[in-house]
């Protein structure tokens, strides 16, 4: 993979890679884990529910559960439309006519600043094909909580499919690169409103581009302190919480 794309061809795909695909124009992409034979376990929101706030926002963005209706269901995976949680979809479905790309781990610093756009690489490495297996073949039978477009969305699981590792503090956004980005973005924005009046135009574009490249590699899963090596079937234990606060729970008693 290169700076510029990850995209990557079908055939190339192996057991246990993290793929994604953009949607709605590339604003956002949806994630997930292949697991061979064509088919892909991801996290997902049932059809206008994406953001999960349970408010008129949800209709703002497309869900990511396969697009197939009830009257042209898949023949592989019927129709999954209004379904939500883990699944596990046929390559098809879950790119919903989109481009195949593959998320990149045990990236260097530089590279990972390269890249400018988020969630398509982290510094943190992977762990082994049979553990990525395991967690996704687990987590499709027992789940992964509520969906929350800040803490606990698809690129959040399939990170914690890769890894094994969860945010273990509950004030800050979860394992997404792309949502890590946006807040960089937001927070860049706002600083440099503020620094306008005092500063050159070239200054303020240096300190800019700083500020946000700083504020992506910071949130990066790779080099954060707040985070947890979970073992998951430690995430069923306590079923009345939520992912962050299973995880809270869990970092207090280690």
């Amino acid at each position: 993979m290169g700076v510029l794309s990850n995209m990557i061809d079908r055939e190339n795909l192996k057991l246990g890679d993290h793929i994604y695909s953009w949607r709605q124009a590339y604003i956002y992409a949806h994630h997930g884990i292949y697991v061979g034979c064509g088919m892909v376990v991801h996290f997902t929101r049932g059809a206008g529910q994406e953001i999960g706030t349970g408010t008129v926002l949800d209709n703002f963005l497309l869900s990511s559960s396969p697009t197939h209706s009830i009257d042209t269901p898949c023949p592989i995976c019927a129709d999954q439309t209004r379904t939500d949680g883990v699944l596990c979809s046929c390559l098809d479905c879950f790119l919903s006519g989109g481009n195949l790309y593959i998320f990149e781990y045990g990236v260097s610093p530089a590279f990972f600043l390269a890249k400018a756009r988020g969630g398509t690489c982290t510094l943190a490495p992977s762990d082994p094909v049979e553990d990525v297996l395991h967690r996704s073949s687990f987590l499709l039978e027992n789940g992964f909580g509520g969906y929350n477009v800040f803490k606990n969305n698809c690129e959040d699981f399939a990170i914690y499919c890769k890894t094994g590792l969860l945010v273990s503090t509950n004030i800050s956004v979860g394992r997404s690169g792309q949502l890590a980005s946006y807040v960089s973005a937001a927070s860049t924005v706002v600083s440099t409103t503020l620094r306008f009046m005092t500063t050159s135009f070239s200054g303020l574009a240096l300190v800019s581009v700083g500020m946000y490249c700083v504020g992506r590699l910071v949130s990066d899963i790779g080099v954060r302190r707040d985070v947890l090596k979970v073992p998951v079937e430690r995430l069923t234990a306590t079923p009345g919480l939520d992912i962050s606060e299973r995880t809270t729970e869990m970092a207090k008693e280690d």
